[in-house]
């Protein structure tokens, strides 16, 4: 077991963001336990709560970490995808979520308080994700349109989280659907089927 002494304190804040991160994927947020994290490299759960100042933090933490990988995944779909990007992205979302099931689920199941500040840091890292979604959106609108691709990248990132999030719940087998991504991709077009024919009246 290691001892304070052992390591720098950004070297701990390392070892935890890595062993939690790994923790979270195998138990999920309901079972995640920060003590458990802090024994495996072999610290105490005060060294946790002194490097990162509360659970929440922590959390916020790790999620970043899934938010990273997750950017850099969807870049990697990206930059292999022919043809019709749209299609790459809706895909992306389901295969990542439905591989990264506990991760995926972990950012939104972790209320944080509502007075809470999120790190200048930790929302850049997070809004890694929004930029590259932002940008395939501007691109498949007309110029026209290019000033709505934001707010309408955001609309259409919940409208596929929703989707997505009852396709792992099991929800959507429950009512006979067995294609969740099509009807995913289907609303995506409309919308942006939309917002192309507005542009040009």
């Amino acid at each position: 077991m290691g001892r304070r002494s052992d390591h720098t304190r950004p070297e701990i804040e390392q070892m935890l963001v890595v062993e939690g991160h790994k923790h979270l994927a195998e138990v999920g947020f309901a079972r995640f336990s920060g003590r458990e994290v802090a024994k495996r490299i072999g610290y105490s759960i005060g060294t946790l709560y002194n490097v990162f100042g509360s659970y929440d933090n922590f959390i916020v933490a790790l999620n970043t970490r899934t938010f990273q990988i997750w950017a850099k995944d969807l870049r990697r779909a990206l930059d292999a995808c022919e043809g019709d990007r749209i299609r790459c992205l809706v895909e992306n979302y389901f295969r990542f979520a439905r591989e990264n099931r506990n991760l995926w689920l972990a950012i939104y199941d972790h209320h944080l308080p509502v007075d809470y500040v999120m790190p200048e840091e930790h929302d850049w890292l997070r809004g890694e994700l929004t930029h590259i979604v932002v940008h395939e959106v501007t691109v498949a609108l007309p110029d026209s349109a290019a000033a709505r691709a934001p707010k309408l990248a955001r609309s259409l990132v919940a409208t596929v989280h929703g989707h997505c999030l009852f396709d792992l719940s099991g929800s959507f087998t429950l009512m006979g659907e067995d294609e969740p991504v099509e009807m995913a991709l289907g609303r995506v077009r409309d919308t942006l089927a939309a917002a192309v024919a507005d542009a040009s009246d």
